[in-house]
């Protein structure tokens, strides 16, 4: 899991969690409300992600309220990991509880949609495959990566506890 490797799809500063997951929608299955993922900021995304994405936002990704639906439903989608410049704290913790791998990354704001870009989780590393730019990132702690390694907080405590 330490490299993951996709397309960007860019979003910007102060997008809420109503914004990832509008409130209306938070009724039904994962897989029905992660067909209105990002409604709120972009209508009609969840049509066109793929599996493998990944978000590249502004500041203060993941602020409002703290539902932890909204980290769900972008990995439903099919995102695997949001590099933004800042997390709301509860969303960027919500992000390690589900597994979705939560990237801070100072620069991001100069990361392109559409590019590919190549984040190495262990080092700390946002590399944009089309143009060879690479952007520090945060480095995550061992013990996170380890909770994001084993698919989020429930399944890493399940091995660690042996109810596996």
């Amino acid at each position: 899991m330490s490299v993951i490797e996709g397309r960007v799809w860019k979003f910007g500063d102060d997008i809420d969690t109503d914004g990832i997951v509008p409130g209306r929608y938070l009724i039904g299955e994962l897989q029905e409300i992660a067909q209105h993922v990002m409604d709120g900021a972009r209508p009609g995304f969840a049509a066109e992600v793929c599996d493998g994405d990944i978000v590249v936002a502004g500041t203060n990704f993941g602020s409002g309220s703290s539902r932890e639906m909204a980290a769900r439903a972008l990995q439903a989608a099919g995102i695997r990991a949001v590099v933004a410049v800042s997390f709301a704290r509860i969303f960027f913790r919500n992000c390690i509880n589900v597994g979705l791998v939560p990237v801070e990354c100072p620069t991001a704001g100069v990361i392109e949609e559409g590019q590919t870009v190549r984040v190495d989780v262990e080092v700390g590393r946002v590399e944009v495959t089309n143009t060879g730019d690479v952007h520090d990132a945060v480095r995550l702690p061992h013990e996170i990566a380890l909770i994001l390694n084993a698919g989020g907080l429930e399944p890493y405590l399940a091995a660690e506890l042996g109810t596996t």
